[in-house]
């Protein structure tokens, strides 16, 4: 059997460019000799501060529109208010449950493609019966000091080894900050192999 090579990945449910991983990430997450290290943040860790998010939400929602105009798929931006931490921690609950890639589709469509708020327990409910798992198991998860606790520790972590945005691959030592890095993360799997 082929040696496995982690790849972790941090990832926030705020961030537009990781509704754009959402939709090309899966060629490495399905690569065989990859080990996905999920590792999911809250709040306002790896992204802009609130005041310099305000900022560049015009410019990258024309870049966000460009991108979906090209993919093909649609852009209904949330409220502002949206918080990411709820569907973080749900999201390691769903990966418990065998349903991570399910839930990240999902929660990241209702975000940005229906434009809702993920951080309301309604919307995780609507996620939760999208792809089959207890709603109120979802949204225990997402108020669960247990995974809000491992939100944090993969934030700290990830500052520790030089993340500096989502989303974020890292391999070793090796970092490909964004989602339009999906290729350089698949050549490098492919010189490790070889």
């Amino acid at each position: 059997m082929a040696e496995t090579t982690d790849v972790k990945l941090y990832f926030s449910f705020r961030s537009p460019y990781c509704y754009l991983l959402s939709k090309t990430m899966w060629d490495i997450v399905d690569n065989d000799r990859v080990n996905l290290l999920w590792k999911p943040v809250g709040g306002w860790d790896l992204r802009s501060p609130p005041d310099r998010a305000k900022v560049k939400i015009p410019l990258v929602r024309q870049d966000l529109a460009r991108y979906a105009r090209r993919m093909d798929i649609p852009v209904n931006p949330p409220p502002p208010e949206t918080e990411p931490t709820p569907a973080g921690a749900a999201s390691l609950y769903a990966e418990e449950q065998g349903k991570l890639r399910q839930f990240i589709i999902e929660a990241m469509h209702l975000e940005w493609g229906e434009g809702q708020n993920i951080a309301e327990d309604t919307a995780l409910a609507e996620v939760a019966n999208r792809i089959g798992l207890d709603s109120g198991a979802v949204i225990g998860a997402a108020h669960d000091n247990h995974y809000l606790d491992e939100l944090a520790q993969n934030a700290s972590e990830a500052e520790e080894c030089g993340v500096i945005g989502v989303p974020t691959f890292v391999i070793g030592e090796d970092i490909f900050w964004g989602q339009d890095r999906v290729d350089f993360v698949l050549e490098h799997l492919q010189e490790i192999a070889s």
